[in-house]
C-alpha cells in the first residue's frame, strides 16, 4: 500500500506544534477520539517509550500499543510504530517552520504480514486516510487555539 501523506499548515510556533505531536501524555487533549493513554515504560517521552492508547473509532473503543522509535526535537521529527492484527503501522510526523506558523507532514505506512492483510489495507486505504485527516484536523484546532 502506498504511504498515506497528509500535509497541513498550522498557525502556531513549530516547537509548540512538535510538543503537541510528541507529548504522549497530552494526546487526549490534541485528538478528541483518543480517550486516554497508559504508559508501559517508566519513561514518558523519547525513543523506547511504549504506551497503550484507547481510541474511539466508529462508536467502538480500540486499544493499541505503540512505541516511539524516533524522537528528534532538533529536527522536529517523531516516529511511532505499532504491530496490530498482522499489520505494522509506521507513522512519522515532521514539523517545519513556515511563515507565521509551521507546516506539518504526517506519513503513515502500513505493511500487512500476509497477502490478505496487504489487500485489505489497500481496500481500506480511503478509511485510513479519513481517520488520519480527522486526527490532523483536530490537531490544527488544538494548536491554533492553545499553542
Amino acid at each position: 500500500m502506498p504511504v498515506i501523506t497528509i500535509r497541513t499548515d498550522i498557525k502556531a510556533p513549530a516547537d509548540a506544534v512538535f510538543r503537541a505531536v510528541s507529548d504522549i501524555e497530552h494526546f487526549p487533549d490534541t485528538a478528541p477520539n483518543i480517550l486516554d493513554v497508559e504508559f508501559l515504560t517508566e519513561q514518558r517521552s523519547g525513543v523506547g517509550t511504549r504506551f497503550r492508547e484507547r481510541r474511539e473509532m466508529n462508536g467502538e473503543v480500540h486499544v493499541t500499543e505503540l512505541e516511539m522509535t524516533e524522537y528528534d526535537p532538533d529536527d522536529l521529527r517523531v516516529r511511532m510504530v505499532t504491530d496490530t492484527h498482522g499489520t505494522v503501522w509506521d507513522t512519522v510526523v515532521r514539523v517545519q517552520p513556515a511563515g507565521d506558523g509551521c507546516q506539518v507532514r504526517f506519513e503513515m505506512d502500513c505493511r500487512g504480514s500476509t497477502w490478505v492483510k496487504r489487500v485489505m489495507n489497500v481496500v481500506m486505504q480511503p478509511l485510513f486516510r479519513r481517520g488520519m485527516q480527522s486526527h490532523v484536523d483536530a490537531l490544527v484546532l488544538y494548536c491554533e487555539g492553545r499553542c
